[in-house]
């Protein structure tokens, strides 16, 4: 019998003139955790997506347990014990964990509720995962979404699992429970394959790596034997310096006010509530929280996107509640929007590169028709200065790699010359060479005094990036830390809102107010409006 579960031999993958798998060959042994690693566009998503049977190659072959296997649908994948774990879960949310995990089966046989929580409870139990099966998907957090991912594959009976960024939104706690059960299924039996871009999460949790470059197979190497900057170098086919650099500058009055601002989300609910902060000119400030906490309804209310229930937005001390994204950009405001949902709302996906650089001034003058000359020569410069792998400038977005789409976004709204820019996630899925890219064009905004506004999920960049760090918890504010005197663990707790910091320092000062004499309500008169909503560490 073979000691490999999975093996991948001479696998190559064209799409039209793109050669997206070039003779790749990869295996991954039983009870192994094997990372995939790679630049954008160096292919990992389309080999996953063979092994799971979204893609058929065009030449080579999988053999499982060592006999080769025909691989056409996610059917046959299931058949063979694979099971992917994508990073955007496909639950449906009105239905109870139990209900997500059978959906679609067909055993011929009928199932009862009880018996099947009982199942799921089990599997759930022998690996350490904390599910209650009666519970309904809207009521859960982001982890326990990835949890009845992960225990739907298990129940079907897969032994090799496929996970696409599993640490891509969890909290640092959260991340160190799933590293133990991945272990725990590993020592199993199970074989695991992570695509991941943080090299830290590698280091700790794989047995092998295998990298790709350019859709071509670099070579596999045993964790324990490789350093970081050599897996680095290995990805990218050159030296890269693994450092992010805050950069130091004087900080300028306020550019952007938020007070009191409360925002609905899409439901109805209060998704941000009573939230105060400012941005100075040559200051950036991270927005952490789980994901769901309001971060997306916070930046799209500040870009003019989604209404407000009350509260204050003003830009250098004018008021922009109620303004159009067109209608703040023609009283002089120079704002960039990078949004989560880049192709949904940052980019024309059937638009090429070229018509995609011309949304934000396609009506600036007078004149009939558009220059595209321009427009062209302005897209040659952003794939030159940021990598972007694409045929050409006429290329439509939505048939590049996902790392590529977000460099076209970000490139397009930094170039526009803001002086407030509006991020949200601006390196999610990209690779560490144009992860670090995108680091150093914020770190220019920010010498030339723009503002800047940074929802990110990766705690140790913002740690190392930002200047201060705001923390939200369901919608609401947690505290403010400077980064450099903070840690990981501690922003991770208010993330949960195990530590309302904010809550701590109005006790602190309700105390000394009672010292003085005064009333609850006179202190609350004094509400210190003038003072930011702040705690030093």
């Amino acid at each position: 019998m073979s000691e490999y579960a999975i093996e991948l031999k001479n696998i190559t993958k064209t799409f039209g003139k793109v050669v997206a798998n070039d003779n790749v060959s990869l295996n991954v042994k039983k009870g192994e955790i094997l990372s995939l690693l790679g630049e954008n566009g160096s292919g990992k998503t389309t080999l996953m997506n063979m092994i799971s049977g979204i893609y058929y190659p065009d030449s080579g072959e999988i053999l499982i347990d060592g006999e080769p296997v025909v691989i056409r649908t996610p059917k046959d994948s299931f058949k063979y014990g694979i099971g992917m774990i994508h990073q955007h879960f496909k639950l449906v949310d009105i239905f109870t964990a139990a209900e997500n995990i059978i959906l679609g089966m067909k055993t011929g046989r009928r199932y009862k509720e009880s018996e099947v929580n009982r199942e799921v409870a089990y599997i759930a139990g022998k690996y350490g995962f904390e599910l209650d099966p009666k519970k309904k998907v809207y009521d859960m957090s982001v982890s326990e979404k990835q949890t009845v991912e992960i225990i739907k594959v298990l129940y079907r009976g897969a032994n090799i699992l496929i996970l696409d960024e599993p640490t891509a939104v969890l909290t640092p706690q959260e991340i160190e429970k799933l590293f133990k059960i991945l272990k725990a299924m590993r020592d199993d039996g199970k074989s695991i394959i992570i695509i991941t871009h943080k090299l830290n999460e590698v280091m700790e949790i794989s047995d092998r790596v295998t990298i790709l470059r350019k859709g071509k197979y670099i070579g596999t190497v045993d964790t324990e034997d490789i350093a970081e900057q050599q897996l680095t170098e290995m990805m990218v086919g050159k030296k890269v310096e693994l450092q992010i650099k805050r950069a130091i500058t004087n900080f300028d009055k306020p550019l952007l006010e938020i007070r009191d601002l409360t925002v609905n989300a899409d439901n109805g609910s209060k998704a941000i509530k009573n939230v105060s902060f400012y941005i100075r000119g040559g200051e950036m400030l991270g927005i952490a929280g789980i994901a769901g906490c309001g971060q997306k309804e916070l930046c799209e209310a500040i870009a003019g996107l989604r209404p407000i229930v009350s509260g204050h937005i003003t830009h250098k001390g004018e008021s922009i509640i109620g303004l159009k994204p067109k209608e703040i950009i023609e009283k002089g405001i120079s704002m960039s929007f990078i949004p989560e949902d880049r192709l949904g709302m940052g980019l024309a996906p059937s638009f090429s590169i070229t018509d995609n650089m011309m949304l934000k001034n396609y009506g600036e003058g007078r004149k009939f028709f558009v220059n595209r000359k321009e427009a062209r020569e302005r897209a040659a410069k952003l794939i030159e200065r940021l990598g972007i792998v694409t045929p050409s400038t006429e290329t439509p977005v939505r048939r590049l790699s996902g790392g590529n789409v977000q460099k076209v976004l970000v490139g397009r709204e930094i170039e526009a010359g803001p002086n407030v820019i509006v991020t949200a996630y601006p390196v999610r899925g990209l690779d560490i060479n144009s992860a670090y890219a995108i680091y150093d064009i914020l770190n220019e905004q920010k010498e030339k005094g723009v503002g800047i506004l940074f929802v990110g999920e990766d705690l140790d960049v913002m740690l190392a990036l930002c200047d201060k760090i705001l923390v939200l918890c369901h919608g609401e504010v947690m505290g403010v830390v400077h980064a450099a005197k903070t840690t990981k663990e501690k922003l991770g707790l208010m993330m949960t809102g195990s530590l309302n910091l904010l809550k701590e320092q109005s006790e602190r000062e309700w105390g000394k107010a009672k010292d003085s004499q005064l009333t609850e309500e006179e202190w609350k008169k004094l509400g210190n409006e003038e003072n930011e909503v702040e705690v030093t560490e």
